[in-house]
């Protein structure tokens, strides 16, 4: 049944209400019934294996996949893929018009983490568009919600879909692309350019869906597949969804993860650039659902503020608190979490990120990955059964825009609420830090003293049934998962003794 639906959405579309309602009237002067979209093939690309020269480059987890019940694979993808050029103006409301146009060929390589066991593999392939900010790449959603996409028997697939992943730029981070890491595994790689991203993506999809000769995912069956980017994978998502999806319906949903307020060109240098509008929102015709995910830091700092829109059947926008677009549970901690271990519910004080990215300040470390979880199997949901997510309050925000409105601990008001901000133990903020460049992304924690603790909650007793008590109101409003509400609690005896000295 659930494969029907699916199978149906992505055949018929939105054109299934106009045909329906036109089939009302047998009036014989009415207009025939719209034909059903049809949309562009998509190209299937050869699919390969790597030189056996090396190990896969990806920085993702410090354990064993094997561990966990997974494994890894890499392949290498090529073909020829389009760029793609507007037939009108692009204007904010996402309603764009696009079309193919020039070609290249193109070659590059995904990465696949997938159930050992068939039968653990849910039917759902999250397919994240990895993030090149540093120079190099990493995947900043498996990272942050990792635990509850192999909870859920997904198979997560990254894929390399721009330039500097593979031949990288000259203000990287540090040369990790993937050229630099290992030239005889992957000197063979070649991109024409991210006028081509979006294209590369699709086929990526396509190669997953009807695999011709080897197969990404060794034998699974494919039900569904979400596209998952954050940051500026998430600014290229956005521009997917509003000119691409359109011509393809490639994806099933699509998880648009921190992103600012503007969005990727649909082309650039050395074609002609075509960029986008300011604050652009996600189109309101769409067929298939698409959550946004933002933290504080992308709703004021990073401009989101300006492109929010109304929730709809298909459209849902998360906004949560005591959040930073880039945490310690994304970067540090959260490479070692393999079973959900209370010891990841801990609010800590931590300056860098493995020891190259140093902030002024504490990083942020309040509840991103809980309720990112809670994201990762709502939109599954949605996808699979039409199960709305809940509606998310909105952040508060002053009247000029530029901060938000604290309360008298110094939290943020409205959002999707937690423990972490309303029985807290710490401020956490989505604020921009200082020191290295990506400081500013990360947010701040600053931990309460003991005095401070005691005056709250007077006692551990005190403080346990505090977070007991707010961790129950979070999961009540379908805010959190119950297994990770479990461990939230069962923190909280640890995180009072830490912060009063009582730990033995």
């Amino acid at each position: 049944m659930l494969n029907q639906r699916s199978s149906l959405l992505r055949l018929f579309g939105v054109a299934l209400t106009v045909t329906a309602l036109c089939a009302c009237s047998d009036s014989s002067d009415r207009p025939s019934a719209p034909p059903v979209p049809e949309y562009l093939p998509i190209a299937n690309p050869d699919v390969s294996l790597p030189p056996d020269e090396g190990s896969i480059n990806l920085l993702a987890q410090n354990f064993d996949l094997g561990d966990v019940g997974y494994q890894q694979s890499e392949y290498f993808l090529e073909g020829n893929a389009s760029a793609f050029t507007n037939l009108s103006e692009l204007m904010r409301d996402g309603l764009w018009e696009a079309e193919p146009g020039e070609q290249a060929a193109y070659k590059t390589r995904i990465v696949v983490y997938r159930p050992i066991e068939p039968a653990d593999f849910s039917g759902t392939v999250i397919m994240e568009w990895l993030n090149v900010t540093a120079g190099f790449e990493t995947p900043p959603s498996w990272g942050t919600g990792q635990l509850e996409m192999r909870r859920g028997g997904a198979v997560w697939i990254g894929v390399s879909a721009q330039l500097i992943g593979i031949e990288g730029n000259e203000n990287g981070l540090l040369p990790l692309h993937l050229k630099a890491v290992n030239p005889a595994r992957y000197g063979s790689l070649s991109h024409p350019g991210d006028s081509f991203s979006y294209d590369i993506f699709s086929q990526v999809a396509q190669a997953v869906r009807e695999p011709v000769g080897i197969d990404p995912l060794g034998g699974l069956v494919t039900e569904r597949i979400i596209a998952y980017g954050e940051s500026q994978s998430a600014g290229r998502l956005t521009t997917y969804v509003n000119a691409v999806h359109p011509l393809y319906n490639t994806f099933d949903g699509y998880m648009i993860h921190s992103r600012g307020g503007g969005s990727s060109s649909l082309a650039q240098e050395p074609q002609v650039s075509i960029p986008t509008p300011e604050a652009p929102q996600v189109r309101t015709d769409l067929n298939v659902p698409v959550m946004t995910f933002a933290t504080e830091t992308d709703v004021v700092f990073l401009g989101y503020a300006a492109a929010r829109q109304p929730d709809t059947d298909m459209i849902r926008t998360w906004e949560v608190a005591g959040t930073a677009h880039g945490d310690i549970y994304t970067f540090v901690t959260g490479r070692d979490d393999t079973v959900g271990d209370p010891v990841f519910a801990s609010v800590i004080e931590e300056n860098s990120v493995l020891g190259f990215i140093s902030c002024e300040k504490p990083i942020n470390n309040g509840p991103h990955h809980y309720v990112f979880n809670t994201a990762v199997r709502a939109l599954d949901e949605w996808v699979s059964t039409g199960t709305l997510p809940p509606t998310s309050p909105r952040l508060e925000i002053n009247d000029d825009g530029s901060d938000y409105i604290y309360d008298e601990l110094g939290n943020a008001r409205g959002g999707i609420r937690t423990p972490y901000v309303d029985t807290p133990s710490a401020i956490l903020r989505g604020e921009p830090n200082s020191g290295a460049s990506f400081c500013r992304l990360f947010g701040t924690t600053s931990l309460f003293s003991a005095e401070q603790m005691a005056t709250l909650y007077v006692d551990e007793s005190g403080f346990v049934d505090a977070v007991t008590e707010s961790t129950n109101a979070a999961l009540e409003a379908g805010f959190l998962l119950p297994e990770d509400a479990d461990a939230i609690t069962t923190w909280a005896p640890q995180q009072w003794r830490r912060q009063t000295d009582e730990a033995p």
